[in-house]
């Protein structure tokens, strides 16, 4: 049996398989998105499938921001809690 990738979600700081989270991705032109498929090139970090880990992190952006080595704008943040949400089926 295949061991998997492990990863940690930068709110809970819960390791889980990488399937299992979300990936936000800096790219290497610089924008900030969410990568359904987790190998977008560039800088990633990962959130929990869960509404409290989404809304909490992109509410504040600390962990999110260090871990994508960027702040993020307004604009960036309104539109990666969208796709999350979406994405998590929340």
């Amino acid at each position: 049996m295949k061991k998997q990738p492990q990863r940690s979600c930068v709110a809970c700081r819960t390791c889980k398989d990488k399937k299992d989270l979300l990936r936000v991705v800096a790219g290497t032109d610089g924008v900030i998105k969410y990568d359904p498929t987790g190998k977008a090139p560039g800088r990633g970090a990962y959130l929990c499938r869960s509404e409290e880990c989404i809304k909490a992190e992109l509410k504040k952006c600390q962990r999110l921001s260090k871990g994508l080595r960027r702040a993020l704008t307004s604009e960036e943040i309104e539109e990666l809690t969208r796709e999350m949400l979406e994405a998590a089926d929340v």
